[in-house]
């Protein structure tokens, strides 16, 4: 995409070029950009759908599952005829409906660490939307061994949780996030999930993406940040960095 915005687009994206934090050189970073979104369920549809109405250039979404009726309560991207397709083709079909502008390039089969760490380092910025501990350590792996930042989401029940990590500074990652919280795996097909919950959580992904993208406002960096839609309240814990930590404590000193 040309460095400069076309008037076309901005006259699409003159809501966010007013605000004096985007204006034209921020509009133009996220027109620029290139996101991989691992994990095309709830969060990672509301993600995709955000930053591509948002004007973001390009998205890599990666995920080997197909859409089933059940997730479209929640995963509000799909429609009843695209049961049965790879979800990341049904969103790509969509989300061309939405923005044709933004180039979208799919993976549709589960990443192993060599070919997730290749894909990694031609993106700005890794948006994890799974729903398993094993795949959240892998991409936090990624992101510290590819200096990519990450945004984690997750999502179930009434309680949704979101966390940015910034690789080699002094600042946390999500291991030494996992390491202080006894995680439990929690599957929304076990416990349940409220759809709006999901979507929200997915929404302030985009959002943390588009802080990292062109600076603007406070990035939560190194901070938890809880959602719970039972009492309608958000909460923030600053998490420190565990000086243990296997990923973000063994890099070479000077890249901290």
């Amino acid at each position: 995409m040309p460095d400069t915005l076309t008037h076309t687009q901005a006259m699409r994206y003159n809501r966010q070029i007013v605000l004096p934090q985007i204006d034209l050189d921020g509009q133009e970073k996220i027109c620029r950009a290139k996101v991989l979104i691992i994990g095309m369920g709830g969060l990672g549809t509301a993600v995709a759908q955000s930053l591509c109405g948002s004007g973001v250039g390009n998205l890599t979404l990666v995920d080997d599952d197909v859409v089933n009726a059940t997730n479209l309560p929640r995963q509000w991207l799909y429609s009843d005829n695209q049961c049965g397709m790879p979800k990341v083709a049904a969103a790509k079909e969509k989300l061309a409906m939405i923005n044709r502008e933004c180039v979208i390039d799919t993976v549709d089969e589960r990443l192993t660490k060599p070919a997730l760490q290749a894909l990694s380092e031609s993106h700005q910025v890794i948006v994890d939307c799974t729903d398993n501990l094993a795949a959240r350590r892998l991409n936090n792996e990624v992101s510290w061994q590819t200096n990519t930042p990450l945004v984690s989401g997750a999502a179930v029940r009434f309680e949704g949780q979101l966390f940015v990590s910034i690789p080699h500074t002094k600042m946390p990652c999500y291991g030494c996030l996992e390491q202080r919280f006894t995680q439990t795996e929690l599957s929304c097909t076990e416990t349940g999930i409220l759809s709006p919950v999901v979507s929200l959580i997915g929404v302030s992904q985009a959002q943390l993406v588009l802080q990292i993208l062109t600076g603007f406002g406070v990035l939560p960096v190194g901070k938890l940040t809880v959602f719970d839609g039972l009492h309608f309240q958000w909460h923030s814990f600053t998490i420190p960095p565990n000086a243990h930590c296997q990923v973000c404590q063994t890099q070479p000193a000077e890249q901290l």
